[in-house]
């Protein structure tokens, strides 16, 4: 049977997504970053594949479906491009950098051939497996809450770190707020309880760096946002986005009219699953704490990938529905909604705890509300400066002696 051929747009991130594409008996083809030195590096890894440093030529490469790792804001128009040449998406890690953005996106979708799929790892990691295959079962009851954190504080004097993920001024990331990367935090609990938020608001956890570190970050006056979404369910979800408060980790819990389960904090995969005493399944305990099992095929590969064996998995999903013919779970619409519920949350933000309504895109009625909307707290590569302050705190800005450093030691200026 002839090989999937797939294609690779930005060779950070996208070149450890196509280690998985070998490892899923799929073959890369055609690499693409603006970058020529992080193109060449990435590229290493594929010898078979043609490089190329314009998109345009890189569309033009006969391929089957195309991983979208170039920024995180702006994966929308390379998305929509690829859909309307009948390519299939799979994108890492926000669908949509604004509003309009998400009705275009959609409607690029309905069109085509081809599918959009989120590349969203976290609800494979194998706790969060286990938190869904419990959901499935309907031991928990109705689902009334579930609360997912992903928390991922950084060395303010990490200069490595810098030099890796927001190397100059007027990278993405320092501009992005703090409900924006919401994926892996909201992402599992969506997936496990089938909810999907209607409503949402949200509140920031202020606390700037209060020393002289290299920073050119205009969103590091935050330190996290908590966000909460009344979902179609009746459910409520309380989740942050990227956060930086605490140890480093991610934890999720759901809660029913029945029982709760949870993953361990610091335990590593581990999790607690309880209900109560009364109406507990038979023959189940009352509270049992265990790891739980891969139950898949292809385990060793999985335990070869990053990001808790989430990189394989999302990635044989991706190809087995090229392969099939069949729609992703983490379509089009799932990946949306969840790009509405970080753009809306920070709006409540700055609006002091403001109350947003979630659209449903497949409403043309509720399309027709934002596609215009076209405010972004980011700058873009073609110049464009954001429209909305990254901030809670709308006056907050590196201060001169950071942004110093930052030149000196990040960008290694003289």
């Amino acid at each position: 049977m002839k090989k999937i051929r797939i294609g690779i747009l930005g060779m950070g991130r996208g070149a450890y997504l196509g280690r998985s594409v070998l490892l899923a008996d799929a073959e890369v083809v055609a690499v693409c970053d603006f970058h020529k030195k992080r193109l060449e590096e990435g590229a290493k890894s594929f010898p078979g594949a043609v490089k190329y440093e314009s998109f345009d030529e890189f569309i033009e490469h006969p391929m089957d479906g195309v991983i979208l790792a170039n920024y995180f804001h702006e994966h929308t128009p390379f998305a929509i491009r690829c859909l309307e040449k009948g390519i299939h998406v799979l994108c890492e890690c926000t669908s949509n950098g604004t509003m309009a953005e998400g009705v275009a996106l959609i409607r690029a979708a309905e069109k085509s051939d081809a599918f959009f799929m989120l590349a969203e790892n976290y609800p494979h990691m194998k706790f969060n497996r286990e938190m869904k295959r419990i959901c499935d079962g309907g031991t928990l009851g109705k689902i009334l809450f579930a609360e997912g954190e992903y928390n991922h504080p950084a060395d303010p004097n990490d200069i490595n770190f810098k030099k890796d993920y927001n190397y100059f001024p007027k990278h993405w990331r320092n501009f992005l707020p703090r409900t924006y990367y919401i994926t892996h935090s909201l992402a599992p609990i969506m997936s496990a309880t089938g909810a999907v938020p209607k409503k949402v608001t949200a509140f920031a956890c202020p606390a700037p760096f209060d020393a002289d570190v290299p920073s050119a970050s205009y969103s590091a006056g935050d330190k996290a946002a908590i966000i909460m979404t009344q979902n179609d369910d009746g459910s409520v979800f309380r989740v942050t986005g990227c956060a930086g408060f605490g140890a480093h980790g991610n934890s999720y819990r759901i809660c029913g009219t029945k029982g709760q389960i949870e993953n361990l904090r610091g335990m590593g995969e581990r999790v607690m699953l309880r209900y109560n005493a009364w109406e507990k399944p038979e023959d189940a305990d009352e509270v049992k704490c265990y790891e739980p099992d891969w139950n898949d095929k292809d385990r060793e590969l999985i335990e070869k990938t990053g990001h808790g064996g989430g990189d394989f998995l999302i990635v044989r999903e991706f190809i087995d529905c090229i392969k099939e013919g069949r729609k992703p779970d983490f379509d089009v619409y799932f990946a949306t909604a969840m790009a509405s519920v970080a753009i809306l949350a920070h709006r409540s933000v700055l609006e002091g705890g403001k109350v947003f309504d979630v659209p449903d895109f497949r409403r043309e009625e509720d399309r027709v509300l934002w596609e215009n909307e076209t405010l972004a707290p980011y700058w873009y590569t073609d110049g464009r400066a954001p429209t909305l302050p990254a901030c809670s705190d709308p006056d907050f800005a590196p201060t001169e002696k950071q942004m110093k450093l930052f030149r000196t030691l990040v960008m290694e200026e003289k």
